[in-house]
């Protein structure tokens, strides 16, 4: 494995934590619809989180988040809609990002919950 695949897992198994630590529920992580990929999906009472988690060992070329392109946005979004559809799934659905950068004196978690939403 890589130092980027390490870093990404360490990253994911973060803010896997983190949104425990929230009181959310963790119903998949690196879960596939073909070649698309959502690193976390989790719940609460009301709400089913897609998260997609981006980690960096700095910040020297721009917060991780700013890599969540457009693209990679619709695909998420695209593999969330079959989730959904094929879990019957009828709570609110939110897309965020957990953006992380591994500091020195340990990793700076930023949540973005609604980080974008569906352009239909």
């Amino acid at each position: 494995m890589t130092n980027n695949n390490e870093l990404g897992k360490e990253g994911e198994e973060l803010a896997k934590n983190f949104l425990i630590n929230l009181n959310y529920s963790i119903i998949e992580t690196n879960w596939h619809f073909g070649h698309l990929e959502i690193d976390i999906i989790a719940e609460n009472p009301s709400t089913i989180i897609f998260c997609e988690v981006k980690t960096r060992s700095s910040d020297k070329l721009g917060s991780p988040e700013t890599s969540v392109t457009l693209q990679k946005q619709r695909n998420i979004i695209k593999a969330a809609n079959h989730f959904v559809l094929k879990n019957g799934i009828n709570k609110e659905v939110r897309f965020d990002i957990i953006s992380i950068v591994q500091k020195k004196n340990g990793p700076a978690i930023q949540h973005i919950p609604d980080a974008y939403t569906p352009r239909w």
